[in-house]
């Protein structure tokens, strides 16, 4: 690195994205009766623990294996099988996940080996079954642990067979909300499904008379045993088209064929989401969610007078960003800059072939920060920001509002009931965006404002 490198290179300043243990952590809360357990320090558990409560306001468990200095030196064995005999004991899972940290990986612990000593040991019988997977962050996001994840658990559960009508759903990192509608309308399809994950009771449930060390719902591992013989697989996410995802992986091994999809946020993504079920359902869109369309197009037209040409700034987890930019532009909100802090690669491709009009008129960073997006946004002069909870300094500092989509949303209640997707998800964003803008507008007036 030259002098004049130095000079300019700036270090990551308040990351736009959250660690990759965090995603592994929600895939496997979203299994019936499984337990998260990091294999490294415990800080990392800890971390990953506020994030999710404070998003979900729910208990959220997650073991750890408790490196020490010894342990770093030399090796996690033992703390690994100590931990799992410690999960077995307090909370009788169905399943363990096991997710690596960044130390455990840089010190090359070879986890998978570990994993079946442990399971061959005399004391160690009465473990359940357990799932590995590779969640360094220094080589990813949480949604990279995500992807990994459900991509680790459809290779250990799925089994082959004859073909059914079921169909296999992989929604990536939505709210509950927008899982129990993704049900909801697979449902009114009248199709039997297995979606993974599924933390849409787990991670937000009703009252307990006594905690549950581990919250009822979640995919059934008998239902993941049935990936295999199933007749397609939706996978949402554009820009995880190059990896070796779930849905990859079951179009190879058992033939299951694969249709990627983008989040459907808006009326153009869900309208693809709904032809994909209606080619493999053989029904017609149930009258329901048409009525919603039609409800949705003529909010559109309602709305236009306030939203057309505002300016907006939109971050978050790449395919989010896709789905809202290209809602944006079919209500007429240009998205004058998209930022997220992973680096697929793919961003700016996919948002515009998912909004091919607004192509030339924005501008598209990967791997950003908030500091960079605060930068490149007080030039463009924007009304509004959308994004999690982590854009409120920005929004602040550039006297806009702040609409609060996707994860993390620590400063509000409802997080977890943000419904993002489908015609009903994008009648709720209409009008969150719509009243923040008027609601903007009405007291920075200098006349106010009142319906006479």
């Amino acid at each position: 690195m030259t002098a004049t490198d130095l000079k300019t290179f700036t270090a990551i300043r308040n990351a736009c994205k959250l660690c990759s243990p965090l995603g592994a952590s929600m895939v496997f809360r979203g299994i019936r009766g499984a337990m998260p357990l990091l294999h490294g320090s415990q800080g990392c558990s800890t971390y990953i623990r506020r994030y999710i409560i404070s998003h979900f306001k729910e208990p959220m468990d997650v073991a750890s294996s408790n490196f020490s200095e010894a342990s770093a030196v030399f090796g996690g064995m033992e703390n690994l099988k100590l931990a799992l005999r410690n999960v077995v004991h307090q909370y009788h899972p169905e399943l363990i996940g096991v997710a690596t940290t960044c130390l455990s990986e840089t010190m090359g612990e070879n986890v998978p080996m570990m994993l079946k000593q442990i399971s061959e040991d005399s004391g160690c019988r009465d473990l359940p079954p357990m799932v590995h997977v590779s969640t360094a962050s220094y080589k990813g996001t949480h949604m990279d642990g995500f992807h990994n994840s459900v991509k680790a658990v459809a290779e250990r559960f799925s089994e082959g067979g004859a073909k059914t009508k079921r169909v296999n759903l992989f929604p990536g990192l939505v709210s509950p909300a927008d899982m129990r509608h993704l049900k909801e309308i697979l449902r009114d399809f009248g199709l039997a499904f297995t979606m993974l994950p599924d933390y849409s009771d787990t991670l937000d449930s009703g009252a307990w008379e006594l905690y549950h060390p581990i919250p009822e719902g979640g995919t059934t591992i008998e239902d993941l045993g049935k990936m295999g013989s199933a007749a397609l697989t939706v996978e949402f996410g554009g820009t995880i088209g190059n990896m070796e995802t779930a849905g990859k992986w079951l179009e190879q091994k058992w033939s299951v064929p694969k249709a990627g999809l983008g989040f459907p946020i808006g009326i153009r993504e869900t309208d693809a989401f709904f032809g994909v079920l209606e080619n493999v359902s053989g029904t017609e869109t149930p009258s329901e969610h048409a009525r919603t369309r039609l409800r949705l197009v003529d909010a559109c037209i309602d709305a236009h007078k306030v939203l057309y040409g505002k300016r907006a700034v939109i971050y978050g987890d790449e395919d989010l960003v896709i789905g809202l930019a290209s809602f944006l532009a079919e209500v007429g909100v240009v998205p004058v800059l998209c930022v997220s802090g992973a680096e697929s690669g793919r961003l700016a491709e996919n948002i515009f072939a998912a909004a091919p009009e607004i192509k030339g008129n924005i501008s598209v960073v990967e791997g950003g920060d908030f500091m960079e997006i605060e930068e490149s946004a007080s030039k463009m002069s924007p009304d509004i920001v959308i994004g999690s909870s982590k854009g409120y300094p920005l929004a602040r500092k550039l006297g806009i509002p702040l609409v609060r989509v996707g994860f993390p949303v620590h400063d509000r209640f409802g997080g977890q009931r943000i419904l993002h997707v489908g015609y009903k998800g994008a009648l709720e964003l209409l009008d969150c965006v719509s009243n923040a803008l008027l609601e903007h507008s009405q007291d920075h007036s200098s006349v106010g404002y009142m319906y006479m």
